[in-house]
């Protein structure tokens, strides 16, 4: 279970985040949504430990953030928005770089199972050869190596075609539904995040979102 409670982030003058609070269980995939600067990826980056709260407390299966970072940061899986990979690596030499860094031992089969798994066949393709969607789900397949129990995706199919997309989609509610992963999903698209989530938050004060959703009969709550 992930705990969120009153959560809040301040940049000298400024609040991004203000008394943010929302929980979510194993198995569950949660849309966020909001307008540009309303807080999305920072609220990624509070999750992934990259930054540090100025208010609030957050909980995952019972670690607190304050306290057990280290432990942590070994149940965490964080997509960036920006593709983080070797591109004059082959997808092989990618994911057994990484593997290395990782804190679970991998085989060679397991890391290429892993590409498979999300219809990523190009093994011994070099990186800069893969159209977007490609190079999204080898980044993906990355964030997996150590076995995350928290999946934090920011807008991980941005600009690439349908079918990579539906593909993405499909993985993502298999390893949630089958694996018991939590994710936690940022997206632009109202139909990605309408088919794929289970539950949608919104956050700031623009409602569109929020409206267009409830337009769709998806049930939308406003969480910052």
């Amino acid at each position: 279970m992930l705990e969120v409670s009153g959560l809040k982030k301040r940049y000298k003058e400024k609040t991004v985040i203000d008394q943010l609070s929302f929980q979510m269980q194993r198995g569950e995939i949660v849309g966020l949504v909001g307008e540009n600067g309303a807080g999305k990826s920072t609220l990624l980056q509070l999750l992934a430990t990259i930054m540090q709260p100025t208010e609030g407390d957050i909980q995952l299966d019972g670690l607190s953030y304050r306290n057990d970072r280290k432990k942590i940061r070994r149940k965490i899986g964080y997509v960036p928005q920006d593709i983080s990979i070797w591109e004059e690596f082959t997808v092989e030499e990618n994911m057994l770089f990484f593997e290395k860094l990782s804190w679970k031992r991998r085989s060679k089969e397991q890391c290429r199972q892993l590409c498979l798994d999300m219809q990523l066949t190009h093994w011994k393709e070099s990186v800069q050869s893969l159209s977007g969607g490609m190079k999204r789900k080898l980044n993906l397949a990355i964030s997996l190596l150590h076995d995350p129990m928290l999946l934090l995706l920011d807008e991980p199919t941005v600009g690439i075609d349908l079918k990579s997309k539906t593909e993405i989609g499909t993985y993502l509610h298999s390893l949630a539904k089958n694996e018991g992963k939590m994710i936690i999903y940022t997206s632009h698209d109202m139909d990605e995040i309408t088919h794929i989530c289970d539950h949608v938050y919104s956050i700031g004060k623009d409602p569109f979102y929020t409206e267009l959703l409830k337009g769709k009969g998806v049930a939308v709550e406003v969480i910052a």
